[in-house]
């Protein structure tokens, strides 16, 4: 176990030989390629202009691992050792992005330009362990072709992804990150922050505790953040509305939901009683016009019709819990 974890059963890149760096170049190349062909097969339905991208790119890493393995049959025969990345202490290492859907396009194309930087510094640091004319060629020219993969993504994009298209691509993002965080979270927020506004301020008035309250506020807060979690999760798994993963959409909806209440059940930790009352009300005003703002900036709601709904039923909710507090 010590040796896994400190990388003890690993080979140093100083001790590897000519031909055990040309399998590593070998097997490098495979794995990006198949990776490649991940990300576009994860761009594929919501982005398939870019998809075809990384497809190119992928056929770019074919042609260089078909060329290393041309000179590794010259140079030392059929038979290629078995060494990946994972065998090579200190070797950079490929996060697994390619399986978290949905993919965003703008995530995986800067994934994609480090995994080129990486393979560069890879095939130079090989040309200096190599003494053969015609690997240290071949190896140069690997480190140029991944040095100019920008400009050569660059192509691939002009050609499958004009403007209009990347227009399009953008908009479905956007649309995308507003269906599985914003919306459920924006959902949460509003129930947490207006619904627990009746008992956190009846629980004030009735008690005068501020610990009391204090405790109110954060059963509430967390019971309803529970359930708005698992009801979001449960009643929708995204596949045919499109709205993305139900665990992600049930996190932005139950922590969203316990933070609305939380935010003014807090200011109860406050031992005296209207010092906490005044906080916790400048919070539930913050926490409307917040709610106003989100709506207006990401759901396209006018502001002031917006601001009147939520305000307006806050400060009805309010209204009725200092009530009830007060009976």
């Amino acid at each position: 176990m010590l040796t896994s974890v400190f990388g003890l059963s690993r080979r140093s890149f100083d001790s590897l030989s000519e031909q055990e760096i040309l399998a590593l170049a070998i097997s490098s190349e495979e794995d990006d390629a198949r990776i490649y062909r991940a990300y576009a097969d994860g761009l594929h339905e919501a982005f398939p202009r870019s998809a075809k991208v990384f497809e190119g790119m992928a056929e770019e890493e074919d042609g260089h691992r078909a060329a290393l393995i041309e000179l590794h049959r010259a140079r030392f025969g059929e038979r290629i050792p078995l060494i990946r990345r994972e065998h090579v202490r200190g070797f950079y290492q490929r996060r697994p992005d390619w399986l978290v859907r949905p993919l965003g396009i703008d995530k995986v194309r800067g994934q994609a330009e480090e995994m080129e930087r990486q393979a560069e510094r890879f095939y130079r640091e090989a040309m200096k362990r190599t003494s053969d004319a015609g690997t240290r060629k071949l190896l140069g020219d690997l480190a140029a072709a991944e040095s100019g993969h920008g400009e050569r993504a660059h192509e691939l994009e002009a050609e499958h992804v004009p403007d209009s298209a990347k227009r399009e691509e953008v908009s479905t993002e956007r649309r995308q990150f507003i269906l599985t965080y914003v919306q459920p979270g924006l959902a949460g927020l509003m129930d947490g922050s207006v619904s627990t506004l009746a008992p956190i301020f009846a629980a004030a008035f009735a008690t005068g505790d501020t610990w009391q309250t204090f405790l109110v506020g954060l059963s509430a807060s967390v019971g309803a953040g529970i359930s708005m979690g698992f009801t979001e999760a449960a009643h929708d798994d995204g596949k045919l509305s499109g709205r993305g993963s139900p665990v992600k959409r049930g996190l932005a909806s139950g922590i969203m939901t316990a933070v609305g209440g939380l935010g003014h059940a807090l200011p109860y930790l406050i031992p005296h009683f209207w010092t906490a009352t005044v906080i916790a009300a400048i919070v539930v005003f913050v926490e409307l016009w917040a709610i106003a703002f989100i709506q207006n900036r990401y759901m396209e709601t006018p502001f002031l019709r917006a601001a009147l709904q939520v305000v307006l039923g806050g400060s009805l909710v309010l209204a009725a819990g200092v009530l009830i507090g007060n009976a």
